[in-house]
C-alpha cells in the first residue's frame, strides 16, 4: 500500500474519487476528513499530548535515585533534549517513516510481524525474519504493559494537581483516580467512534489551553527559545553526560504514546494522524515545554509543579479538571491500541480465539475486546493502589516505551529493505542514528531497574511467554488433531464410493474444519455413529490471512475433491485478521454450480468439533508450559459466536486431544 492509500472506511480521502471543486461532494469529503481528524485527536493523541503534565517535573524530581540538579544550563539542556527527542522519535521515526509500513492500512508492531511472516518464506533473509518476528512479539508484549501503566500514571498525574489547588485534597487523589478509571473501562463497550466523537473537542480545547499557557510562560523568559537549537541538546549530552544520561530516563516520558499513534493507525488512517500531530499536537506540546522551562528559569522553586503553575491561581482548578479529562483520553489511546494488538495476535495464532466486538457500522477496524478490557482494568487499579503516585510509576513507565520503540524501529528498517528494496547503505544512514537514540534511552532506563523498571519487563515477559507457549501448543494440537482425524481425501473416497454404510437424508450440513488435509471429527463421528449423511455436505476450512481484510471476490474458494456429483463440497473461506468471520454470509457467495446444487442455508445445520485438551505424556513441551497452555485455553471464545453461526442450528460433537 502506498502512502497515499488509507484503509477502507478510515479516510474518505482515500476511498472516494475526487469530486469537482466547490461541489457538495467536495464539502462532504472535507467534512468527513475533519471528522476523522477530530476523532483521531480524541483517541490517538491523549497519551503523548498529556506528557507535558509530568515530564519536566519528573526530570528534576529531587527524590529521584539519580537526581538532576536544577540550574539554568541544565534547564536549557533538558528542554532542548525533550524537543529533539520528540522530533527524532515521534516526527521522524513514526510520522515520516514507520507509519508508511502498513499492512493494508493497519499499523503497530503486530502489523510489522505480519509482514515479516508473509515474506520470510520467500526472501533470502527468512531466518533473520523469523528471529525478528519473535523480537517483534516481545515488542507487542511491552506495548501491552504500556496499556496497563499509561492509564494509572496519566490520570494520577492529573488528579495530583489538586494538591496545588488545596493541599488538604491530597488524600482524595487515589479514590478519585480509581473512580475515573472504573468509569473509563465501563464505557469502552460503546466503542472508539462514540468515545472519539466526545473526546475530540476536549482534546482540541486541551491543546489550545496548554499552548496558550506555554506562550504565557515563554513571555516571562523568552531566552528559553534558544533551547530549540540542537546545540543545547548536544552540548548537554556531551558536556554533562553523567547528568544527561540519567535525565534521559525521565525525558523518555515526553515520547510516551508514540507507539499508540502507529497501533491506532487502522482506526483513523495515516493522514488524519499525521495532520493532527504536525498542525496541532506538536506545536502545543512544544509551547508547553518551552513555557515550563521559562518558568523554572525565572524561579527554580517552580519545579514543584511547572505545568500547573503556568496558569494563574484562579485557573488551576479548571486546568486540573481539563487535565483529568485529557489523561482519561490518554488512557483511551493505549486501550484501543491494546485491543488492536491483542486481537491481531489472536488472529495470527499467538493467543486463543478472543471475543471481538466491532463497535462501528461505518468505520472498519474499531473494536472492543471484553477479555482484554477487564484484564487491563484490574491491572490498572492494582498499579494505582500499589504505587500510589505518578512519580513512583514514572520509574517503571519508560522501559515499556523505549523497548517498544526500539523494536518497532528495527523491524521497520528490515521491512524497508526487503519490501521497498532500499539499499543497505541507505538503511544504515537512517537506522544507525535512530537506533542509537533508542538504545541510549533503553540504557538510561535500565538504571531504574531496581526502582520499578522491572515491572513492565515482568509484564512483557509474562505476555511473551503466554503467546509463544500458545503458538507452540497450537502447533502440537494441530498435528495431533490431524493424526486423529485422518486423511480427508481417503474418507471422502470411502464415503462417495459407498464403502461406508450410510443413509442419505435431505438437507444441508456444514462442517467446520481447521484445514483441507484432515476430515472433520464431527463428520467422521456422524457417519460412523449415526450412519447418515446429508444430501448436501459442505466442509468449510477457515483461513485467517495475514492482511486486515479480504475482498469479497477472494472470500471463498471451492476445492476439488475428485467427485462431481456426490453432493460433497469443500470450500476455503478467507478472512482478514481484523474481520469478524461470518461463515453463513460467506457461504451465500457460493454459486450453486460450485456447490453441486443450491444450498438451503436458511435451514442448514452447522457442525462443530469441540476439542477437550488433556495433558499427555509425550515430551511436546515442558510440563509447566503444558499447564500454561491448558490454562490459557479456557479463555477461548465460543466458536459459534466467533464464526457468526446460528445457535439454534449448531451441533457440537466433542472429542479430546493430548498435548
Amino acid at each position: 500500500m502506498t502512502d497515499q492509500q488509507e484503509p477502507a472506511g478510515q479516510d474518505s480521502a482515500a476511498t472516494t474519487a475526487e469530486p469537482p471543486a466547490g461541489s457538495h461532494g467536495s464539502q462532504a469529503r472535507d467534512t468527513a476528513k475533519l471528522a476523522v481528524m477530530v476523532g483521531a485527536l480524541g483517541v490517538v493523541f491523549g497519551d503523548i499530548g498529556t506528557s507535558p503534565i509530568y515530564t519536566l517535573q519528573t526530570v528534576f524530581n529531587p527524590a529521584d535515585p539519580h537526581p538532576v540538579p536544577v540550574s539554568d544550563n541544565n534547564v536549557y539542556g533538558v528542554v532542548s533534549l525533550i524537543f529533539w527527542s520528540v522530533m527524532i522519535v515521534v516526527t521522524v521515526t513514526y510520522i515520516l517513516l514507520t507509519m508508511r509500513a502498513d499492512n493494508d492500512g493497519e499499523g503497530g508492531v503486530m502489523a510489522l510481524i505480519t509482514l515479516l511472516r508473509k515474506w520470510r518464506s520467500t526472501h533470502p533473509g527468512r531466518r533473520a525474519a523469523a528471529v525478528l518476528a519473535t523480537v517483534g512479539l516481545f515488542g507487542a508484549s511491552l506495548f501491552f504493559g504500556d496499556g496497563m501503566i499509561t492509564p494509572a500514571i496519566s490520570v494520577l498525574s492529573a488528579v495530583e494537581g489538586l494538591k496545588l489547588v488545596q493541599p488538604s485534597l491530597g488524600e482524595y487523589v487515589i479514590p478519585i483516580t480509581a473512580v475515573i478509571i472504573t468509569v473509563l473501562f465501563m464505557v469502552q463497550r460503546r466503542g472508539t467512534e462514540s468515545v472519539g466523537r466526545v473526546f475530540g473537542p476536549v482534546m482540541i480545547a486541551w491543546f489550545t489551553v496548554i499552548g496558550v499557557a506555554g506562550i504565557g510562560g515563554i513571555l516571562t523568559h523568552a531566552a528559553i527559545l534558544k533551547a530549540l537549537s540542537p546545540t543545547y541538546a548536544i552540548g548537554f549530552l556531551a558536556g554533562h553526560f553523567h547528568i544527561a544520561f540519567f535525565a534521559l530516563a525521565a525525558i523518555v516520558l515526553s515520547i510516551t504514546g508514540a507507539e499508540a499513534l502507529y497501533a491506532d493507525m487502522g482506526h483513523f488512517g495515516r493522514q488524519a494522524i499525521s495532520r493532527g500531530w504536525l498542525f496541532l499536537v506538536l506545536p502545543a506540546c512544544t509551547l508547553s515545554y518551552m513555557g515550563q522551562g521559562a518558568l523554572i528559569l525565572k524561579d527554580h522553586a517552580n519545579i514543584s509543579g511547572p505545568f500547573f503553575l503556568l496558569v494563574p491561581s484562579w485557573g488551576r482548578l479548571p486546568l486540573v479538571l481539563l487535565a483529568t479529562a485529557a489523561t482519561v483520553i490518554a488512557s483511551q489511546a493505549v486501550i484501543t491500541g491494546a485491543y488492536s494488538v491483542m486481537a491481531q495476535a489472536a488472529r495470527l495464532g499467538y493467543l486463543p480465539r478472543l471475543r471481538v466486538t466491532h463497535t462501528s457500522a461505518t468505520t472498519i477496524g474499531q473494536i472492543y475486546v471484553p477479555f482484554v478490557n477487564w484484564l487491563l482494568f484490574v491491572s490498572v487499579l492494582t498499579l494505582i493502589f500499589a504505587f500510589r503516585s505518578s512519580a513512583a510509576l514514572a520509574y517503571a513507565y519508560g522501559m515499556t516505551v523505549t523497548g517498544t520503540i526500539s523494536i518497532t524501529t528495527l523491524l521497520f528498517f528490515y521491512v524497508a529493505h526487503y519490501r521497498w528494496n532500499v539499499p543497505k547503505w541507505l538503511i544504515a544512514v537512517g537506522a544507525v542514528p535512530l537506533l542509537t537514540v533508542d538504545l541510549l534511552f533503553i540504557a538510561a532506563n535500565l538504571t531504574k531497574l531496581l526502582h520499578g523498571a522491572w515491572l513492565p519487563l515482568l509484564i512483557a515477559l509474562t505476555a511473551f511467554t503466554v503467546m509463544t507457549t500458545w503458538q507452540r501448543g497450537r502447533e502440537v494440537v494441530t498435528a495431533e488433531r490431524e493424526r486423529v482425524e485422518g486423511s480427508l481425501q481417503e474418507f471422502i473416497d470411502e464415503l462417495s464410493s459407498g464403502k461406508l454404510p450410510v443413509r442419505t437424508v435431505p438437507g444441508t450440513a456444514i462442517f467446520l474444519n481447521r484445514g483441507g488435509v484432515s476430515a472433520p471429527l464431527a463428520l467422521r463421528a456422524n457417519v460412523r455413529h449415526n450412519e447418515v449423511r446429508h444430501e448436501h455436505v459442505v466442509i468449510v476450512a477457515i483461513d485467517t490471512e495475514p492482511v486486515p481484510r479480504v475482498a469479497e471476490e477472494n472470500r471463498v474458494t471451492v476445492n476439488d475433491l475428485g467427485y462431481g456429483d456426490d453432493g460433497i463440497t469443500h470450500v476455503t473461506i478467507r478472512f482478514g485478521y481484523m474481520e469478524r468471520p461470518n461463515v453463513p454470509a460467506a457461504l451465500a457467495l457460493l454459486d450453486p454450480a460450485d456447490s453441486e446444487g443450491p444450498l438451503d442455508l436458511d435451514n442448514a445445520s452447522y457442525f462443530l468439533s469441540k476439542i477437550e485438551l488433556r495433558r499427555g505424556k509425550e515430551r511436546t513441551m515442558a510440563g509447566w508450559r503444558k499447564q500454561l497452555f491448558l490454562a490459557t485455553s479456557h479463555i477461548t471464545a465460543d466458536a459459534a459466536e466467533a464464526f457468526s453461526l446460528p445457535r439454534d442450528r449448531t451441533v457440537i460433537i466433542g472429542s479430546h486431544v493430548e498435548v
